[in-house]
């Protein structure tokens, strides 16, 4: 499965520009719309376009392994026993 690591950038981004990103200042910037924008962030599984993904890299000055990771069934799995 492909993780996003949204919700991280955006925390590393507020960090170094010492101010907020929301989700629709992030639209308003890339043309994406918010909702998925929304559903990247939070709809495990989620899918996208490689123009979304490019569009999110160029906003946060970022390769595509700092934006999406992928993970393994058996990692899932661990993470799910552990939460039982």
């Amino acid at each position: 499965m492909i993780r996003f690591k949204l919700k991280e950038l955006i925390s590393k981004k507020e960090f170094y520009d010492g101010k907020r990103i929301t989700l629709k200042k992030i639209a308003e910037v890339t043309g994406i719309n918010r909702m998925t924008l929304t559903k990247i962030n939070t709809k495990v599984g989620y899918s996208t376009s490689t123009d979304t993904l490019n569009k999110l890299c160029d906003f946060f000055d970022c390769e595509i392994s700092e934006l999406v990771e992928y993970v393994s069934e058996d990692q899932m799995q661990k993470k799910t026993d552990k939460e039982e």
